[in-house]
């Protein structure tokens, strides 16, 4: 009897351990292009990324955290909703910031995006969590400098808080008619593809 106790008592224990293990998240925070706009969720690079890290056999969910419109600006004010939500859950391990694009394509000046990305970032350190910036560029057409000073932004504070960057989330696939859909900005089915492959090859040493 006492046998049978003790084989359902790891069995039960091996059970939890899987999972606890099964609770590290990792949260994609973003806007459209995180949302997945004009793509199935199913479609989106967070969800690709996800069976990306299960199928290495490493156990974390991936959170799609993307609202369409979102700014760098309303960015702590999103981020400390989605903290104290998972903080009644499990804290996740891992944030994935990808804000920006929004900025820059209404002509924001890339100071303050940089100073709202930087309160993002400190928010998010402050809760021992791992943070991950997901860099961007702006097209040509809107001038040199201020593409130059855009573009900037990324490298300059993953230098500062000693953050993994990863330097355009949209490597092969911005630009490309192939990658995306008609309206020449948002990633198509295949873009989002490229997106995960970019972002899994970026961060498989920090899971």
């Amino acid at each position: 009897m006492m046998k049978r106790f003790y084989i359902l008592f790891f069995i039960l224990t091996f059970f939890f351990q899987i999972q606890s293990r099964a609770e590290d998240k990792l949260i994609v925070m973003g806007d459209s292009l995180t949302e997945g706009y004009g793509v199935s969720k199913d479609s989106a690079f967070p969800a690709l990324l996800e069976k990306k890290i299960k199928a290495d056999g490493k156990s974390w969910t991936v959170v799609n955290a993307g609202i369409s419109g979102s700014t760098t600006a309303s960015g702590p004010g999103r981020l400390k909703w989605i903290l104290n939500q998972k903080k009644a859950e499990s804290k996740p391990k891992i944030i994935l910031v990808i804000l920006g694009a929004n900025d820059g394509l209404r002509g924001l000046k890339p100071e303050e995006s940089k100073k709202n990305l930087s309160k993002i970032i400190e928010m998010i350190q402050e809760e021992k969590i791992t943070v991950v910036l997901g860099g961007l560029y702006m097209p040509p057409n809107y001038g040199k400098d201020y593409t130059e000073r855009f573009k900037k932004i990324y490298p300059e504070l993953s230098q500062k808080y000693k953050i993994k960057l990863i330097p355009f989330i949209l490597d092969k696939v911005g630009g490309n008619s192939k990658f995306n859909l008609a309206d020449g900005i948002h990633p198509n089915e295949e873009g989002h593809k490229i997106i995960s492959e970019n972002i899994y090859s970026a961060i498989k040493d920090l899971l």
